[in-house]
């Protein structure tokens, strides 16, 4: 017999490119340099640049020791997600009329897939998305992938630096009637810049005009400024103060340390408990059709966490030395370029807040600063301020000095 000729069902298929922060860090794990500096990847690292177990975690891992393995139900772990509703909704009337519903989550970006689908199944009318422009690069993949039209709303201004509140006022008030928009609670990523509590109101008053369904990505809450209550103002203003719908996307990667567990949970505030239930069961479906039960070992920690007076107590105290070390090391880079008389103003870097820097510099400086300084970062210049300490913090600096002085006046 003759031989068949092979096809492939994919010679049409186009390669994807690689995703920018994963390949800065495969190049950052080449580069043999003893100088070399990670400021790319969100992870809290510690004064000597080592990942840190925070103190509060260990506590609870040596709570839950000997605990079993079992599957979880579909909505994950009930009394990590009803820590979760408590810790962000306590005495909330959403929370008295069991008006919220939850699951467990795989981290942020599960609940943020969650969302989507559950929107999708839930309702018929939301079929456009607007993300900040910028944003986490994973939103606009996240929700394209999942089918909605996804739009740019402007909110950063790259002349002043700084949030551009009427940009994003004016982008909201055109915007779709019946769409949905993805909000950063705090710590805005990647910029680092977060409206005012005023300006809040006025972005919580144009959305609900509109009749636009927000959708809060949590990943820092008590992270930004050491404090869940204080970080969560604006969720709790949409929802108690104006009786809004929404859905909320937590993570406890940050906040916890716990990066490899993938600890998060999606919640939905209705306007009825009725439907709270509906939306439950779509919930627990769109779990279903993805993972089926989600991660134990995580769940376990977070809720002993949240739930154990005297490790939640050591928990904020974490949270404080955490938020604290950034502020610090925000402080020390401006005070270092100050010092160096660093072309350019810089005190946007002690005016954003949160993980993140956003240096304001070109791809060709960024290129500049790895090339010639080993010094790693993303190509937006977004940096982790975690990834700085007194160790390296002079050597940055003067990377970036060195980097602004050869590009000065391009």
């Amino acid at each position: 017999m003759g031989s068949v000729s092979q096809s492939s069902h994919f010679e049409a298929a186009e390669s994807v490119e690689p995703d920018g922060i994963f390949e800065v860090l495969r190049r950052y794990n080449a580069d043999a340099s003893p100088n070399k500096i990670n400021v790319c990847v969100g992870a809290y690292r510690d004064e000597n640049g080592k990942p840190w177990v925070l103190p509060s975690v260990q506590m609870a891992t040596s709570k839950i020791a000997g605990a079993d393995h079992e599957y979880l139900p579909m909505m994950g772990s009930r009394g990590f997600r009803d820590a979760a509703v408590e810790l962000l909704f306590h005495g909330s009337r959403a929370l008295s009329e069991q008006r919220i519903s939850g699951i467990q989550s795989l981290s942020g970006t599960g609940a943020l897939l969650l969302a989507g689908m559950t929107l999708k199944k839930a309702t018929a009318n939301i079929q456009h998305i607007y993300i900040t422009s910028p944003t986490w690069p994973n939103h606009e993949l996240l929700f394209d992938t999942m089918g909605f039209n996804v739009h740019w709303a402007p909110y950063y201004n790259n002349k002043t630096r700084s949030y551009d509140h009427e940009a994003f006022l004016a982008s909201l008030a055109a915007a779709e009637p019946n769409s949905a928009v993805v909000l950063h609670a705090c710590a805005h990523n990647p910029t680092g810049c977060d409206p005012t509590r005023e300006q809040w109101t006025e972005i919580a008053q144009a959305i609900r005009s509109r009749g636009i369904f927000p959708i809060f990505d949590s990943a820092y809450l008590g992270f930004n400024s050491g404090s869940v209550d204080e970080d969560a103002w604006a969720i709790r203003h949409f929802i108690d103060d104006l009786g809004m719908e929404a859905a909320i996307c937590l993570s406890f990667a940050k906040s916890m340390g716990l990066y490899g567990e993938r600890i998060g949970a999606v919640l939905f505030v209705a306007a009825t408990s009725e439907l709270s239930g509906t939306l439950q069961s779509i919930l627990e479906n769109a779990q279903r059709a993805t993972i089926s039960t989600p991660p134990l070992y995580g769940a376990r920690i977070a809720e002993a966490v949240l739930t154990s007076t005297d490790i939640k107590k050591q928990w904020a105290e974490d949270l404080v030395t955490m938020s604290g070390r950034i502020l610090k090391m925000r402080g020390r880079l401006f005070q270092e370029l100050t010092r160096l008389g660093t072309p350019g103003s810089w005190e946007h870097i002690v005016k954003q807040t949160g993980m993140f820097g956003y240096l304001g510099i070109g791809a060709e400086q960024v290129v500049h600063l790895e090339k010639e300084f080993n010094v790693y970062m993303a190509n937006t210049s977004r940096i982790s301020i975690a990834g700085l300490n007194d160790n390296n913090v002079e050597h940055f600096a003067k990377a970036l000095d060195a980097t602004a002085r050869k590009f000065a006046g391009n």
